[in-house]
């Protein structure tokens, strides 16, 4: 499938990609630095950083926890007059309430609330010093939207459900500083890791990570001039 992004502008404008050297966030760089983007990519894993096919391209930042505040506003200060920031890290655990202790609990909170929550503010205070306003784009997923699919991974559920609540009261809060704040639910993707966990699964119906970077990068471009507050579903055909 090929797409085209060029009819998106982003020449000249600074935009954040947090996770930005994973399977979706390959996709959604690309898709950047095709429309003429200076992209910022934040990475926890090494290896994947060392692997990513824009290194040349792109600037890394190696991160620890983004749910710590100095850390992620370390991140926001080296990033010269953000346009736009794209929120994708997170984390996934399957488990059942009984298997869901405190710990297991607070870690999917910060792997996939905090840290968006913690990115947001700090995207928000360097979008508004810009005074030309921006964009915001998160990543809930599916659970986070239709609780009862949540069923046997209930932490992770309720973290991306949070991440939608806190999507669209943001959008409320600063629409009038010409912020578009927005998110993307996937339902499960067609990534290599997510193949050879369900290798019986129907693959064809999964959305293309490449599919789902379409959407954040129109919800985060300059031709998103309106839509706000949304928490996209983007499922394929299942």
């Amino acid at each position: 499938m090929t797409l085209d992004f060029k009819s998106l502008d982003f020449r000249d404008r600074n935009v954040v990609v947090t996770g930005g050297t994973g399977a979706l966030g390959r996709a959604v760089v690309g898709a950047l630095l095709e429309a003429g983007a200076r992209c910022h990519v934040s990475y926890m894993v090494e290896t994947e950083a060392q692997s990513f096919p824009f290194r040349d391209r792109a600037t890394l930042h190696a991160v620890g926890d983004l749910a710590d505040e100095a850390t992620v506003t370390k991140l926001y200060d080296a990033v010269p007059g953000l346009w736009a920031s794209i929120h994708l890290a997170g984390g996934f655990a399957m488990a059942g309430i009984a298997d869901t202790g405190k710990a297991a609990l607070m870690a999917q909170v910060d792997a996939n609330f905090a840290s968006c929550f913690l990115c947001c503010r700090a995207a928000v205070t360097a979008i508004r010093n810009t005074g030309s306003g921006g964009r915001v784009v998160n990543v809930a997923a599916r659970p986070g939207l239709e609780w009862r699919s949540g069923a046997g991974m209930v932490a992770y559920a309720a973290s991306k459900a949070a991440v939608a609540a806190m999507t669209v009261a943001l959008a409320e809060e600063v629409a009038r500083d010409g912020i578009l704040v927005n998110a993307v639910a996937p339902s499960i993707m067609d990534t290599p890791a997510n193949r050879r966990a369900m290798p019986d699964a129907d693959h064809a119906a999964w959305p293309k990570v490449e599919e789902v970077a379409a959407t954040i990068l129109f919800l985060a471009s300059p031709a998103n001039a309106v839509t706000r507050g949304g928490v996209v579903p983007v499922y394929g055909k299942v």
